[in-house]
């Protein structure tokens, strides 16, 4: 959907594809040169709140889309994927970094240059990925919803975000208490983090040193 910059009413702009209905769309990322839309539909077989089921049945059935506001079409760019999450397009417009939730993994999906159509594994994750966001290095912040191996006791603490840089590495980690799950991470000019979650009535700041 697309919903104006002043607010207001939403406008759908794809819920099918092949006739066949959109039952777990899930991250999102614009092309400000080209307008060109990058989401995930995370299942086939499941929606949002069947969500745990994608992980633990191992679904594979995501895909990566792209919708064309020049045409409004919708195509496929990658199908059979294992719970494709959030999405960023790269700095230099040459490929889309993604979460593949289940696995614990990034993976970088090209769509310009020699490779346009590939995709590989990006980065192995600590845990649990959801929204991809750019920082302000040519990387990548990326909520954690939870470690893998989680425990439910002993201390306090778990990792959030790591931030990912261009070649695949994570080259930071931020950790805070348990109850807080964010499912989105964001960098400002202000170099101040905002994180969210779906199980939150709050957004939170982090002040970066």
């Amino acid at each position: 959907m697309r919903v104006p910059p002043g607010g207001g009413e939403a406008t759908v702009l794809v819920d099918q594809i092949d006739g066949m209905p959109l039952r777990f769309t899930n991250g999102v990322d614009v092309d400000q040169v080209t307008g060109q839309v990058y989401f995930t539909h995370s299942s086939m077989n499941y929606d949002r709140s069947e969500h745990e089921m994608v992980t633990k049945t191992g679904d594979s059935t995501g895909r990566l889309m792209m919708y064309d506001p020049r045409t409004s079409d919708a195509t496929v760019l990658q199908p059979r994927m294992t719970y494709p999450n959030g999405v960023a397009l790269s700095a230099d417009r040459t490929h889309l970094v993604l979460a593949s939730t289940g696995p614990c993994k990034l993976l970088r999906h090209w769509i310009k240059g020699v490779d346009a159509g590939k995709s590989e594994p990006f980065a192995d994750l600590p845990g649990y990925p959801d929204n991809v966001r750019p920082d302000r290095k040519g990387g990548y912040w990326v909520a954690l919803h939870r470690e893998r191996n989680e425990l439910p006791f002993g201390r306090d603490s778990h990792l959030l975000a790591v931030r990912v840089a261009a070649d695949g590495k994570i080259v930071e980690e931020m950790r805070g208490p348990k109850k807080v799950r964010p499912t989105e991470i964001m960098e400002r000019d202000d170099g101040k983090l905002y994180l969210g979650s779906v199980e939150l009535p709050y957004v939170g700041v982090v002040k970066r040193k």
